[in-house]
């Protein structure tokens, strides 16, 4: 067995838009990770079938059987979403659905940011998701950010310091838990 030093984490973008806050948000933690890190976004929950559970174990479309490789080979996952009518949005919900049937998320180390005009409901609801799904996360890996839009300036870059900090201090914290 081969021995890398590199460790991988996915992160998955819950927005239904393209140009989201979230995608923005996640970004920037890549720029924020160490060599040591290879970051891969995945951007794509439009392009998921609708769930069914008839196709969950057997006959599994092979997009599903993709995004759960990405989820598999990860070290570690960071899903960040917005909040949609006091939810996680229903394509991150299919998704996670689409993986319920396996253990890819037992015991996977897993960051959860809710970044949002709000956010807490979405952010109560996708730990108690990923808890059911027995991730491993911690309060040191949960981050909720209201007012994300207001986190921005025009050229895209964070300009509230608090929020650098706590986002050095969850990274850190997640690499930590793959550890």
């Amino acid at each position: 067995m081969q021995l890398s030093k590199t460790k991988n984490i996915l992160a998955i973008v819950g927005s239904a838009s393209m140009n989201s806050s979230n995608l923005k948000l996640v970004e920037k933690i890549a720029t924020l990770t160490n060599e040591a890190i290879q970051f891969t976004i995945f951007n794509e929950l439009k392009q998921l079938p609708h769930f069914d559970p008839e196709l969950s174990v057997t006959n599994t479309p092979e997009t599903i059987l993709s995004f759960r490789s990405l989820i598999e080979t990860a070290d570690a996952i960071i899903i960040c979403t917005p909040e949609y009518i006091f939810s996680i949005p229903s394509g991150l919900k299919n998704a996670i659905e689409w993986c319920i049937s396996t253990t890819i998320f037992t015991n996977k180390p897993l960051g959860l940011i809710t970044a949002s005009a709000q956010g807490e409901k979405a952010h109560q609801e996708l730990q108690l998701i990923m808890e059911t799904a027995m991730a491993k996360f911690s309060p040191e890996t949960t981050l909720l950010i209201s007012g994300i839009k207001g986190k921005f300036d025009e050229e895209n870059n964070i300009q509230d310091t608090e929020l650098l900090i706590q986002l050095n201090h969850f990274i850190a914290a997640l690499q930590k838990s793959m550890s």
